[in-house]
């Protein structure tokens, strides 16, 4: 019996014994999700989408419910037999619940609210808390790496305006993260997230999520050819690395080409000096590309200033408009080992104190990127706000721990609105705060008893995120 499918199953254990836990008379519940706070100021909302089509647009069926009612008693809960067959019966297996959410790639400030659920069926007012581990999955992660990506290009963005030319930001940081990412699933969610943000990827998977999901017309995303330690060090120990290297401009190099080689497998201040700007100088420079120098190990920041030092006292540089040196356009460099936002900050920072350009350097990432990221990183959270009484109306509910401030939830039926002078604002929705100043709701109606009524191109996420 493969349970994996089962959508009744697709959720917290505690969750199946909440359709007995609320008021007598319960007719709705209204829950939001959004980030409490968190490592950076903004999310950019991304992933639900997904979710959606791959999920919730799905039926149950009579199967996985008797597949359920063997698997809830063995597990310790109680299993609600009534409610899922009535589903099935009245609304043919979709769940009868309403998803509102901001659109996909909206840069929002923390602490509002991004997602909205709520039943349409009184009967069914236990679902909304059943989908909660569905949704936070859908939602969390996504997020994160799209907000963590975001918050890197405004470091990279910062510095290209004091020091180069910002027209290069699309590609300065690049995903290497496919290989540390915890699934497949993973990498096209996280991958694909990243691509809101650069162009730059060598996780094919994101570019496959975004095109299976969001209709990204291809390219997408773009890389280059570029060496591993096994392509280098197979050459024969370190009297074979030259070899190794010519090779790799025989095989790729060319006018308007790129090409990038790990240079650090023994000594890549020599191999900088002696080989690239030595014995291979003058085939860089005829080539009519750039060749970009990877080094993988040592203190990044360190190492880095080096290396373009180095690469500038071998092959020259100018001195930009803005006072800051600019390497030889045949050369530049790539530091993937390492990298998170805050150690891109550190050499970038290093390089502008010792008049280097931004310019001359880009950066690939792997787990901190994709996997150094969890729900607590933006602090995310799914809350009911407010509850349904048979003859009570709607009724505001809330939590106010003492113990913990920053955990206090919103009260209401909450939407997002956005005001021309203060930005996005949380507020009750048909607010009087809306109202007042005229503003339209922000959160679209996106899903509504298991049809998806809104898909967002990746090209509209990403123009969201650009504004």
């Amino acid at each position: 019996m493969d349970l994996t499918n089962n959508l009744i199953l697709n959720t917290d254990s505690y969750k199946a014994s909440h359709w007995l836990q609320y008021p007598p008379n319960t007719t709705n519940v209204f829950s939001y999700i959004e980030s409490r706070g968190g490592e950076w100021p903004v999310t950019v909302f991304y992933g639900l989408q997904i979710e959606l089509i791959e999920t919730l647009n799905k039926p149950i069926t009579q199967k996985m419910i008797d597949e359920a009612a063997q698997f809830w008693p063995k597990h310790g809960l109680p299993f609600n037999r009534e409610g899922w067959e009535y589903i099935l019966k009245e609304h043919n297996g979709y769940l009868p619940i309403r998803i509102r959410a901001v659109p996909e790639g909206t840069v929002v400030p923390v602490s509002n609210v991004l997602v909205t659920v709520e039943a349409t069926d009184p009967k069914c007012y236990w679902v909304v808390s059943y989908v909660e581990t569905i949704l936070m999955r859908a939602v969390w992660y996504p997020t994160t790496v799209a907000s963590n990506s975001y918050n890197v290009k405004q470091i990279i963005k910062k510095y290209l305006e004091k020091t180069g030319d910002p027209a290069g930001l699309p590609f300065k940081f690049h995903d290497f993260g496919a290989r540390g990412a915890t699934s497949f699933e993973a990498a096209g969610k996280g991958g694909s997230a990243h691509l809101i943000n650069f162009l730059g990827s060598d996780t094919v998977t994101g570019a496959v999520y975004a095109m299976k999901y969001y209709g990204a017309e291809e390219p997408v995303s773009f890389s280059i050819p570029a060496a591993e330690h096994s392509t280098m060090t197979s050459w024969g120990e370190r009297e074979g690395e030259a070899d190794a290297m010519e090779n790799m401009l025989d095989q790729f190099g060319g006018k308007d080409k790129l090409v990038a080689v790990v240079s650090d497998s023994y000594d890549i201040y020599s191999a900088i000096t002696n080989i690239w700007g030595g014995k291979l100088k003058d085939k860089v420079l005829k080539m009519g590309g750039t060749l970009v120098v990877r080094p993988d190990s040592g203190d990044p920041v360190e190492v880095t200033l080096k290396c373009v030092e180095l690469l500038g006292e071998a092959f020259g540089y100018t001195v930009n408009e803005k006072g800051y040196k600019v390497l030889n356009p045949a050369v530049r460099l790539i530091q993937g080992d390492g990298i998170t936002g805050k150690e891109i900050e550190r050499i970038l920072a290093n390089y502008e104190s010792n008049g280097w350009s931004a310019d001359n350097i880009a950066f690939g990432c792997g787990a901190g990127l994709l996997q150094k990221v969890d729900r607590d990183t933006l602090k995310f959270a799914m809350k009911a706000s407010a509850i349904e009484i048979k003859g009570k109306g709607w009724i505001d509910v809330f939590k106010e721990p003492i113990t913990d401030n920053g955990k206090r939830s919103k009260r209401g039926r909450v939407s997002l609105y956005k005001h021309p002078a203060v930005g996005f604002f949380t507020s009750r929705a048909g607010g009087e705060e809306g109202r007042q100043h005229g503003l339209k709701d922000e959160l679209v109606t996106v899903f509504e008893n298991g049809k998806v009524l809104k898909e967002w191109t990746f090209a509209e996420v990403r123009e969201n995120s650009n504004k």
